[in-house]
C-alpha cells in the first residue's frame, strides 16, 4: 500500500515549507527512516526521513516550490506498484518574482524576453545557500539554472582549495568561510567571536574593514524574514511584562568546576552553564505549569511535558532546537543532547523533531560578554528566560563587602497566561536552585 510524503509541520503556526532538494530520484529504492528531501521552513532547513521503506514514485512537487503543510508531495511505494492518481497541485506561497525568473514578470512564447536571464527557483535557493552573486552566474540556456550556479560554486572552491585544506582546521561558519575566500583573508589569522571560538561572518567584515555597498544590499533567508516576522508580531501583540533578578552563581560556578572535568573525561562532553541551566528549569517548571502554558486561540494551555527550547543564532537567522523532557534527563544526556543540536543547526541538519514540541525558551549571551538583556517572548509559550555572562561583583553578604561570581537574570512573560505573582514566584525558585543547586543535580 503506497504511503504518502507529505509537507510537514514543525509547528501550530507554520503553513508552508520550501522543498529546496530531493536526495532520492524518481523510482529510487528508498528505507524506512533515510532522508529523502530536504526542506526549508521558517525555523530551519533540515532532512525529512521517509515514512516507509519502498521505492520514491509518483512526485508532486519540484525543488524550489513552496508546498503548503499537509500536501502530499510524493510516495513511498511497493515494487511494481503504481501511486494514487492525484491531481499536481499547484505551489502556493511564490510571488511573480519567483514565479517568473528576475524580472518580476512570467514569460510567454510571444513574449519580449528580458535582458536579464530568468532564474530559476531552485538556482536561488541553490545560491542563497551557498552565498553566491546571481549576477556574477552565467547562463549556458538563456536562463539560470541549479547547474549553472553549482559550477560557479566548484569553480570558486577550486580557486581556494589550497588554502581551504588549513583553513578548514578552524570552525568557522560557511558564510565566514566564503567571505574569507572570497576577499583572501586566513581564518587562522581571525579570531572568531562566535560559540567555541568559531569565526563567524561579522568577525571577517570586521578584519577586513568590509562594509557593504547599496548594490550589496542582503535579501534575507525565509528564515531571517519569518524570524523578523514573528517577533514582530509577538513583540506587537503579545502583552509583555519582565522581571529582573541577580544572583550569586557561586554554587553553579562550584558545581561546573567539579563536574566538567569528571563529565568531559567520561563523555568527551564539554559542561557548560547552559546544560545547568536546562536541567534547573526542567526542576523549577514542573511546579509553575503556567510558566509551561500556552497562548492558543484565546485559551490557556498548560503543557504536559517540559521542553526546553534552547535560542541558538546560525548564519541563516536563529533557531530554537528541543531539549524534550528535560525534567527528566539527566545533566551528562543534556550536555549530550544539546551539542549534537548545536551541531546539526550548523551544519543545517535539523531534523524535524529537533525543532517541535517546546514549551519554554532559554537564551544565553553570556559567551558574548553580555550581562544582561531582555528577550521577546517565543509565542505561542507563555516565558522565555534571558541569561547574561557570570561576573565577579562586589555585594553585601552578612553585611560586609564581598566579592562574588553574580549572574543577572531576566524573565520575559506573555501576561494572558501568567500573572506577576506566578512569575516572581517562579524566578525565586530558580534563583534558589542556582544558588543551592546541590540537591537536585546528580
Amino acid at each position: 500500500m503506497a504511503t504518502s510524503l507529505i509537507m510537514p509541520a514543525l509547528e501550530m503556526a507554520q503553513e508552508s515549507g520550501v522543498l529546496v532538494h530531493w536526495l532520492k530520484h524518481d523510482g529510487e529504492k528508498v528505507t524506512k527512516g533515510e532522508p529523502v528531501m530536504e526542506i526549508e521552513t521558517d525555523k530551519a532547513t533540515v532532512e525529512i526521513e521517509a515514512p516507509d521503506t519502498g521505492i520514491l514514485g509518483g512526485i508532486l512537487a519540484n525543488e524550489g516550490d513552496t508546498v503548503p503543510v499537509g500536501q502530499t508531495i510524493g510516495w513511498i511505494l511497493a515494487p511494481g506498484e503504481a501511486p494514487p492518481a492525484v491531481t499536481k497541485a499547484a505551489p502556493t506561497g511564490r510571488t511573480p518574482k519567483q514565479a517568473g525568473g528576475a524580472t518580476g514578470k512570467v514569460q510567454t512564447p510571444g513574449s519580449q524576453p528580458s535582458s536579464r536571464p530568468e532564474i530559476s527557483p531552485l538556482a536561488r535557493n541553490i545560491a542563497e545557500k551557498h552565498g553566491v552573486d546571481l549576477a556574477h552566474v552565467k547562463s549556458t540556456g538563456g536562463r539560470i539554472e541549479k547547474a549553472d550556479v553549482l559550477a560557479l560554486v566548484q569553480a570558486q572552491e577550486a580557486q581556494t582549495a589550497g588554502a581551504r585544506s588549513e583553513d578548514e582546521r578552524v570552525p568557522a561558519s560557511p558564510k565566514a568561510r566564503r567571505l574569507a575566500a572570497e576577499h583572501g583573508i586566513e581564518l587562522a589569522d581571525i579570531r572568531g567571536s562566535g560559540p567555541g571560538g568559531a569565526v563567524i561572518s561579522a568577525d571577517i567584515l570586521a578584519a577586513g574593514d568590509l562594509h557593504p555597498t547599496a548594490s550589496e544590499l542582503e535579501t534575507p533567508s525565509t528564515i531571517w524574514r519569518v524570524m523578523a516576522e514573528r517577533m514582530t508580531s509577538s513583540w506587537t501583540t503579545v502583552p509583555h511584562f519582565f522581571l529582573l533578578r541577580e544572583v550569586d552563581a557561586s554554587s553553579l560556578v562550584e558545581w561546573r568546576k567539579r563536574s566538567g572535568p569528571g563529565t568531559e573525561k567520561r563523555t568527551g562532553l564539554k559542561l557548560t552553564y547552559t546544560d545547568i541551566l536546562v536541567r534547573l528549569l526542567g526542576v523549577s517548571l514542573r511546579g509553575h505549569p503556567r510558566l509551561n502554558a500556552a497562548w492558543i486561540d484565546g485559551k490557556i494551555q498548560v503543557n504536559p511535558e517540559i521542553n526546553v527550547g534552547i535560542a541558538t543564532a546560525v548564519d541563516e537567522g536563529l533557531v530554537v532546537p528541543i531539549i524534550h523532557a528535560a525534567n527528566k534527563s539527566t545533566l551528562e544526556e543534556i550536555a549530550a543532547r544539546r551539542q549534537e543540536l548545536v551541531q546539526r543547526a550548523h551544519e543545517r541538519k535539523l531534523r524535524p523533531a529537533d525543532l517541535a514540541g517546546g514549551t519554554f525558551t532559554l537564551t544565553n549571551l553570556g559567551m558574548y560578554n553580555v550581562d544582561a538583556f531582555i528577550a521577546i517572548v517565543n509565542a505561542p509559550q507563555a516565558a522565555i528566560l534571558a541569561v547574561g555572562r557570570i561576573v565577579e561583583r562586589v555585594v553585601a553578604v552578612g553585611g560586609q563587602a564581598a566579592v562574588r561570581p553574580m549572574l543577572n537574570l531576566s524573565l520575559s512573560c506573555d501576561h494572558r497566561v501568567v500573572d506577576g505573582a506566578r512569575a516572581a514566584q517562579f524566578l525565586d525558585d530558580l534563583a534558589e536552585l542556582i544558588e543551592f543547586p546541590w540537591r537536585l543535580l546528580s
